[in-house]
């Protein structure tokens, strides 16, 4: 609980979400119940929303269903994220112990609000109870958008937690011109990104922004006697936000890269790796042999080989084999493609 470490992480994050545009009410400069905490890593981030939500809920069917154990309130449980996203998400589910659902994505592979209500309705049918949903903005695969909007539209209707993962390409949004990829951000609950991951910061710093931590500090907080202090009030405990305990200084290396570089700096790296990735797309689209599988929005080219899986396969091996560059393949509705991302400060057209 040392102080200078939550006094510059309060400070940090609030820097961090105005570069981001991010609604004040993820803020602490607010004033209100807000703020943002640094995390280990995005699958924590999703984790710990998760778990968040879990709490906001079950006390909501508690008061309905006094009657409800925990067991039976849990076994009803049900989040949700497209098939694209992150398997991390997956994996929150199983660690939180819920059900959860992997939506098929419309014909653009963004998943949105009206698949989303489909597949509620279908659940409260069936006696489930949705209780969480991840949106993703840049999935992992080929960084697609979900329709954050309209899945917020839903979320909000009916009173369910809705988390952004916007792990790589959330560091974007420090340029205005790709903030449109984040409408509807003011209907989330929580929004996490990796500064770790395209904002120069070394690993690990994962940023996440709760409008309301208190379910979060609610599910965590046990206080024993050797755990309590006289300012226990006065600031954000973060130890209540996160999963363990113990905490490291991680808002130094965010104030250092932030004081060093400035926003101008940021932004610059930022756009000169989308260049450098739509330069590179360009290559692909002039060569017949090749073409590209989703469109380019960020730093990432999905491109492959026309033909079928084996020949962008062997491609692969050739290219990692050579030990030059590496290339992580993906594989939607059956069809392999390579991933090119730009991710390295060092790139150059050349």
């Amino acid at each position: 609980s040392s102080p200078a470490c939550t006094e510059l992480e309060v400070v940090m994050m609030d820097w961090l979400g105005q570069m981001l545009a991010l609604p004040d009410e993820f803020l602490a400069k607010s004033g209100g119940e807000g703020g943002g905490v640094i995390q280990g890593t995005a699958s924590e981030a999703t984790l710990v929303a998760l778990l968040g939500a879990k709490a906001k809920i079950t006390q909501r069917v508690k008061e309905q269903h006094p009657e409800w154990t925990d067991y039976e309130i849990l076994s009803k449980l049900v989040g949700y994220a497209n098939k694209q996203a992150h398997s991390s998400v997956e994996r929150a589910g199983l660690l939180g112990g819920i059900k959860f659902r992997s939506l098929q994505p419309a014909s653009d592979r963004r998943l949105n609000g009206e698949i989303l209500r489909e597949a509620m309705d279908d659940d409260i049918r069936n006696g489930f109870i949705p209780f969480y949903v991840v949106a993703t903005l840049g999935t992992t695969a080929s960084c697609v958008f979900d329709d954050l909007d309209s899945i917020g539209d839903v979320c909000k209707e009916r009173d369910i937690w809705l988390h952004v993962d916007a792990a790589y390409a959330g560091s974007a949004f420090v340029c205005p011109e790709y903030r449109y990829l984040m409408k509807g951000i003011k209907k989330a609950d929580s929004f996490n990104f990796n500064p770790h991951k395209w904002l120069l910061v070394n690993f690990d710093c994962s940023a996440l922004w709760l409008k309301q931590p208190r379910w979060i500090v609610d599910a965590f907080n046990v206080d024993p006697l050797y755990l309590k202090h006289d300012q226990q009030g006065s600031a954000p405990d973060y130890r209540h936000w996160q999963i363990p305990l113990g905490r490291r200084f991680r808002a130094l290396k965010l104030w250092f890269v932030l004081r060093l570089y400035g926003i101008e700096n940021l932004q610059k790296h930022i756009r000169k790796q989308i260049a450098l990735a739509h330069l590179f797309e360009k290559l692909c689209s002039s060569d017949e042999r090749f073409e590209i599988f989703e469109e380019v929005t960020m730093g990432l080219v999905c491109f492959r080989l026309k033909g079928g899986n084996e020949i962008n396969e062997e491609l692969l091996r050739r290219i990692n084999g050579r030990g030059k560059i590496h290339l992580v393949p993906s594989k939607i509705d059956d069809v392999y493609f390579l991933r090119l991302a730009i991710c390295s400060r060092m790139s150059e057209e050349s």
